[in-house]
């Protein structure tokens, strides 16, 4: 009988690994795919108003000399005015291609200033392109001309006003003291009476232009000739060419701003200005035009033009602005020429060049017109006291008023103005001879009022003055003590009142004292100072210090007072209203009310005997007391920061920023700091870092988050040095600060790739150290990266171990071996990494060596090193 066998079940595969390869061949074919659409370039369109120049397929599209596209048709638009050129750009080039982006035709041109686009000779016409801002688009008119500014040039741009264009022209040049500083780049009619000038100053003499500087034109040639000479001037022969523009500016001015505008005048004559007068001449046909105005043998002005009139002969003349002070109220002019007698020829020059005028100086206001002498004056009564007398304000005393001593006329006030820093009036007065001695020098002066009118329950008692006093006020004479007898030019002071006398002698009595801070706020004369929420003194001057950049507040506490002001003696700024609030409670400060209208300052003493410097005016009662110490730090003016950020050291506030400026330059910040008084020395050194935390948004996270919210701050560590600051440059990013006693060696490779400051180092997939700092090699051949490893790991590296990179994901496709995928974590996939083996334990023969063991980064894992297990290092 035939034995039946039991059929085997086999069970089929689901998979089979043969089909890995037409998935990997669909998914390469589709990444090429992608690929190539996405490079395949943007299409745009630009009409211009001619095809000269350009040909399909070899005008190419250009930015800083880097080709980004290219011509690949061209055709004639609908209206028959123009072409539109269609040009393919490179795909890269989108984020750059939107309403604001300029193009233009560039090709040679030569003039008379120079000949642009000489490279064209070799390459060809190409077409320019400027990047702007703005949506995304895909048609565009071609511009006539370049920009003024072009991609890579950076200057400053101002306006030019001026009545005619003469032989400017696009191309002139711009001179400062005869050294071409820029150029005319474009003109146009600004209505019907102007024209606008467009000059383009270059960015390493944009800070010669001040908001006050004066242009003038210098094309061709200036002749002038007179009986004084005859004078040639011209700038260069540029200028001659093709016209040109000078100017001068004053080094005290602030800078110009992009598209200030600016006149343009005639000649540097009238741009450099002065002040202009008339003399009227009776019949001095010797005087020509040009004809120099003299003091003591210098040339200080001269006749601009010479007519008649129905006066005389009116001549017109400017002094120079540098000696523009001269021109007084009783200021005299007289013709003087060549002086011929028995003894000889004085002056034998104005034979061949002409009279000049003579000047001498006086007193007072400057007029409109002098008469022109034909002699020199007399001289005036040396004997005379001439005094220079200051108030506050003017009590209503004018040129002319008289001087009295006891109601009897002693002198008169001859010129009153305001001084230069219109803080106070200024009268120049004069006392006869026969008085000079009544004036000592502490003598002062009381305005005498027209009508006094004194009412009491006595009666009322009306005193008059005469009408010179009603018109032009008067001065009364209050002898002093002192016996030395005041000399000519001595200031004296003025005052409305014997009561506002009284007052200020009273203050020359308190004790006075300075105190400094950055900002005056709102303090000003007047301002209460308190004690314990008492007034014991008050504010008397604040003023500016622009060689410290800071104020000056200067103080007067009643001498009952005196004790308060010792070594340990503190100031702050009061606030209108104080609010603390916390879980124990809300507390409320309220200031005395005329502390809260016109600011105020507190005294207050310190405790367990420290010592201030006394000078320092602090923001908050908080600061004083716990003896903030003041600093500057500098920042680049592209950092984020703000007032009331904090200063931290490992997370602890050790200090606050109290105003942030930007410099003049633009260039950098300038952030006046506190360090509280306690953490102070510890931050003061010279080598101390300071740097800015702000949030860092990444694949691998955020770092510093809170600032997000916050606002960047200040991270501190100390320095080592003995030597002592208040000044410190702050860096954008902080450095690796190693407080911890952590492992600091170097990994060199030769790229960077994708490591980063931050980059973690792994040891079997635990994060012990991290990459701090990285920078090119000296012969610049690699990059050198500074690492550390934390203290508790650091016996796991060493002179022994390996590093490779873990960054990305690696593919391995072979033919017949297949797809090998090599991956690390979620994190090294996103943020790269670094990892390390080590072979040997650590000992004293392999341990790294303060010198900063340099390792090679390894591109790749080799197997063996993931068997290496040393043991703890002894």
């Amino acid at each position: 009988m035939t034995q039946v066998q039991t059929p085997k079940i086999v069970k089929k595969k689901l998979f089979s690994p043969i089909w890995l390869l037409p998935i990997i061949a669909l998914a390469l074919g589709a990444w090429l795919g992608i690929k190539s659409i996405r490079e395949s370039g943007i299409e745009v369109t630009i009409h211009f108003p001619s095809a000269t120049g350009m040909d399909i397929g070899k005008t190419l599209v250009k930015y800083q000399g880097l080709t980004v596209g290219k011509v690949v048709d061209m055709s004639i638009d609908d209206s028959l005015q123009g072409v539109n050129v269609n040009v393919i750009m490179d795909y890269r080039s989108a984020p750059f291609i939107n309403d604001g982006t300029k193009f233009w035709l560039v090709k040679p041109k030569a003039t008379i200033t120079g000949v642009e686009g000489l490279d064209t000779l070799f390459s060809g016409n190409y077409i320019s392109i400027l990047p702007g801002e703005g949506e995304s688009r895909s048609f565009f008119e071609a511009e006539t001309k370049a920009p003024v500014i072009t991609p890579g040039v950076e200057g400053l741009i101002v306006h030019i006003t001026s009545d005619k264009l003469g032989s400017l022209d696009v191309g002139s040049p711009i001179f400062y003291r005869q050294i071409p500083v820029g150029q005319v780049v474009g003109y146009h009619l600004e209505g019907t009476d102007e024209i606008l000038v467009t000059a383009f100053i270059q960015q390493q003499y944009a800070e010669l232009v001040k908001v006050d500087s004066q242009f003038w034109n210098v094309s061709g040639i200036s002749v002038d000739a007179s009986l004084s000479g005859i004078k040639v001037n011209s700038e260069s022969l540029a200028s001659i060419l093709a016209g040109g523009i000078s100017f001068s500016s004053n080094s005290n001015s602030s800078l110009a701003q992009n598209n200030h505008e600016f006149s343009l005048y005639e000649n540097e004559q009238e741009a450099l200005g002065g002040v202009q007068f008339d003399l009227i001449a009776k019949g001095s046909e010797s005087v020509s035009s040009n004809a120099a105005i003299v003091y003591r043998g210098i040339q200080i002005g001269q006749v601009v033009t010479k007519q008649l009139s129905e006066n005389g002969i009116v001549l017109s003349a400017k002094i120079n602005s540098l000696y523009e002070e001269l021109l007084t109220d009783s200021a005299h002019f007289w013709l003087e020429g060549a002086d011929i007698s028995l003894s000889g020829i004085k002056h034998p020059e104005r034979l061949i060049t002409g009279s000049v005028i003579n000047f001498v100086p006086g007193t007072g206001a400057a007029r409109s017109s002098y008469p022109l002498l034909n002699e020199a004056p007399e001289s005036s009564n040396d004997k005379k006291l001439l005094l220079t007398l200051t108030a506050n304000s003017n009590p209503g005393v004018s040129a002319g008023a008289e001087i009295h001593y006891k109601q009897i006329k002693i002198g008169q006030v001859l010129s009153n103005q305001l001084t230069d820093d219109f803080s106070q009036v200024e009268y120049q007065a004069e006392i006869d001879a026969d008085f000079v001695g009544l004036v000592s020098g502490n003598s002062h002066f009381i305005a005498e009022s027209a009508l006094e009118i004194d009412a009491s329950l006595e009666g009322v008692k009306v005193n008059t003055r005469d009408l010179n006093t009603l018109t032009s006020g008067a001065l009364s004479l209050i002898r002093g003590t002192n016996k030395s007898l005041a000399k000519a030019g001595d200031k004296l002071a003025v005052f409305a009142s014997n009561d506002d006398a009284n007052k200020f002698f009273h203050q020359q009595g308190l004790i006075t004292k300075r105190l400094i801070h950055q900002d005056a706020a709102d303090l000003n004369a007047g301002s209460p100072v308190y004690y314990k929420k008492m007034q014991i003194g008050t504010v008397t001057q604040v003023d500016w210090q622009a060689s410290d950049n800071n104020f000056a507040i200067d103080i007067a506490i009643e001498k009952a007072f005196a004790s308060l002001l010792t070594e340990q003696t503190v100031f702050w700024r009061n606030s209108a209203l104080s609010i603390n609030a916390s879980l124990s409670g809300v507390e409320v400060d309220v200031a005395p009310l005329m502390g809260a209208l016109k600011g105020g300052i507190s005294l207050g003493l310190l405790d367990d005997n420290k010592v201030t410097n006394g000078k320092t005016l602090y923001d908050s009662k908080f600061l004083a007391l716990s003896q903030a110490q003041a600093i500057t730090l500098t920042f680049p003016a592209t950092v984020k920061l703000a007032a009331k950020a904090p200063i931290r050291y490992l997370g602890h506030k050790v200090g606050e920023v109290e105003t942030v400026t930007l410099t003049p330059n633009l260039k950098e910040l300038t952030a006046t700091a506190y360090l509280y008084g306690e953490y102070a020395a510890n931050f003061t050194q010279q080598d101390a870092a300071y740097s800015i935390v702000d949030a860092n948004i990444s694949l691998a996270g955020i770092t510093a988050p809170e600032t997000i919210l916050t606002g960047p701050y200040i991270e501190v560590f100390p320095g080592t040095s003995n030597a002592k600051a208040d000044s410190f440059n702050g860096e954008i990013a902080s450095k690796f600060h190693n407080i911890d006693d952590a492992l600091v060696f170097n990994l060199s490779n030769n790229a960077l790739g994708s490591v980063k400051a931050g980059t973690a180092i792994f040891f079997r997939g635990v994060k012990i150290g991290q990459v701090d700092t990285y920078e090119l090699s000296q012969q610049g051949t690699g990059v050198v990266m500074q690492a550390h490893i934390k203290n508790k790991y650091k016996h796991l590296v060493n002179s022994t171990s390996v590093f490779w990179d873990l960054s990305g994901v690696k593919v391995d496709v072979g033919l017949f071996s297949g797809a090998q995928i090599e991956t690390g974590s979620l994190e090294t996939i996103l943020a790269g990494g670094i990892g390390v083996a080590t072979e040997m334990p650590t000992s004293a023969a392999n341990k790294i060596s303060s010198e900063q063991k340099t390792f090679k980064l390894n591109k790749q894992l080799e197997p063996e090193w993931l068997n290496w297990a040393p043991n703890q290092a002894l």
